[in-house]
């Protein structure tokens, strides 16, 4: 039986990728979950791994061909036991839905909708909201659920038009990547796509029980490509590490785990866990609460974690005096604030923080994971770190340096609105070089900011205060007083180093006629 592999969905949004390297020939045997071959997309590097065993029969694109998602990658001929196993497939598949797919036999069937790729190393997600209940009628590139990854809320629209028959997870739960998020009836001609790209994904019952397998026994390890380069920044040997997927497939956690030497203990530590949890949801009296940390709030506390336990952070206070630059704000407000645009005083501390990063390209690195090498960065993509309904998420304005102040305002404005709402793309959250958090926004005036690795250095502004101050001549004035608070890697930056930076940047944003004059 010749069977046509599908190319699946391979990251929100993708539509087409470049063939980049062909792993077999034509005429191979291969066996399940071998790597295939190497597509790129305009996000990351993505191997495709082999569904079936059998013999590759025909490659249907050149290597540097665009390959179409969802239409045929390559034909491989399975032996007659594998192709009844295929065939039965489907039918278990769709069992629950049989008697729908019966009374539809005039042109209809039964597809299972594959949670797709929705960003580079993700393998699970939070189904967050159901948009859609069992029995609706929904229409191409409607939204059916909300779901949230370790990075954002993103919602999943449907491929195709049809009745949803079946929604395989309940609100809370975790769906995994490439299994079944729901089914749909759809029309007859439409169905034939996507059976094949069903056939791709095991059921998802087979990950609950995770077992660690042996290491690849041949010297090449079933991982993806996230997973290859985290091991290549560890420096280990992705053949020594035991996977805990199908087939040994090897994932971060496993890598992690290796690297931390409590691979052997993981079985134990597993049914451990299990019978210290069941006596924790005994344990909280009856006013207490006991609830998951999950989605951003999960990553901040690992990142946190690992920030300040590998990081020596050293901390610097100035005072900033913004009477001239609030009169400057004031007077522009009026005229150039919009609904897309809002111009606030945080244009102009990136603004003037770039300006002062030219002079001083240290303070725009970052450094690899043993600190042997530091990057200084070209791109001045300023983080600013936003208090969503979902946790804290520090989307960048990429390329400060080239935008004008009412450009980077606008900018400031979308990415606002994007975080506020939990919607911001994983593309705004990546590439910071550096971060400023606008905690006085909601009080205080001094803190300790943690530092964003990779990157060296984040800054704290407290709120703006009208605090008497003497002028020149020995008057007492009312200012507009601003205390901010520097955090710094001390590996890479001295004191002296965050002082001189800090003094020049003050310089731009207390006289705004400087700032001005050095803006290209």
């Amino acid at each position: 039986m010749i069977k046509d592999f599908i190319l699946p969905d391979i990251g929100e949004g993708v539509v087409e990728c470049e063939l980049v390297e062909w792993l077999v020939a034509e005429g191979d045997t291969v066996t399940e979950d071998q790597p295939i071959a190497d597509v790129m997309t305009d996000k990351a590097l993505v191997q495709i791994p082999a569904v079936h065993g059998g013999v590759i029969k025909k490659l249907h694109y050149k290597k540097g061909d665009i390959a179409i998602v969802h239409e045929p990658l390559y034909s491989v001929e399975i032996d007659g036991e594998v192709a009844d196993e295929v065939a039965a497939e489907p039918a278990a598949d769709t069992q629950v839905v049989q008697s729908d797919s019966q009374q539809g036999a005039g042109g209809k069937r039964v597809e299972e909708f594959l949670l797709p790729d929705i960003g580079e190393g993700i393998v699970e997600c939070e189904l967050v909201e159901w948009l859609v209940q069992e029995g609706d009628m929904v229409v191409e590139d409607q939204p059916i659920a909300d779901v949230m990854t370790d990075k954002a809320l993103v919602q999943i629209p449907a491929i195709k038009s049809g009745k949803v028959v079946k929604l395989h997870y309940r609100k809370g739960q975790l769906a995994q990547v490439h299994t079944p998020l729901f089914s749909i009836e759809v029309e007859g001609e439409e169905g034939t796509l996507a059976a094949p790209v069903a056939d791709t994904v095991t059921a998802a019952s087979e990950s609950q029980d995770v077992e660690l397998h042996a290491p690849a026994g041949n010297g090449k390890a079933l991982a993806s490509p996230a997973v290859r380069r985290l091991a290549r920044s560890y420096d280990i040997d992705l053949s020594l590490v035991p996977g805990s997927g199908k087939h040994g497939r090897v994932y971060k956690e496993d890598v992690e785990r290796f690297r931390s030497g409590e691979a052997v203990k993981a079985k134990a530590a597993k049914v451990q866990d299990q019978s210290e949890q069941t006596v924790a949801a005994v344990a909280p009296s009856a006013g207490d609460r006991v609830e998951p940390i999950r989605g951003v709030k999960a990553v901040m506390a690992k990142m946190m974690t690992e920030s300040v336990s590998t990081i020596p952070h050293f901390t610097y206070c100035e005072e900033l005096d913004l009477t001239e630059l609030v009169a400057l704000r004031e007077s522009m407000k009026a005229r150039y604030s919009s609904d897309d645009l809002k111009l606030t005083m945080m244009p102009f501390f990136m603004k003037a923080m770039s300006l002062a990063l030219t002079q001083f390209p240290g303070i725009n690195s970052r450094v690899n994971e043993d600190c042997s090498e530091q990057t200084f960065l070209a791109s001045h993509n300023i983080g600013m770190a936003v208090d969503s309904k979902v946790g804290l998420l520090v989307p960048n304005v990429k390329d400060v340096q080239q935008k004008s102040i009412l450009e980077v305002a606008a900018e400031i404005t979308r990415l606002t609105k994007d975080a506020r709402s939990g919607r911001v793309s994983p593309g705004d959250l990546k590439g910071g070089s550096i971060s400023i958090s606008n905690i006085g926004a909601l009080g205080g005036t001094v803190a300790t900011p943690i530092i964003n690795k990779p990157e060296v250095a984040i800054v704290a502004l407290g709120k703006l205060q009208t605090l008497p101050r003497f002028n020149d001549k020995g008057e007492v004035e009312a200012r507009k007083i601003m205390q901010v608070s520097w955090s710094g890697d001390h590996r890479v930056i001295d004191g002296g180093t965050i002082a001189r930076f800090c003094n020049l940047w003050k310089q731009y944003l207390e006289s705004p006629q400087e700032m001005l004059l050095a803006m290209h």
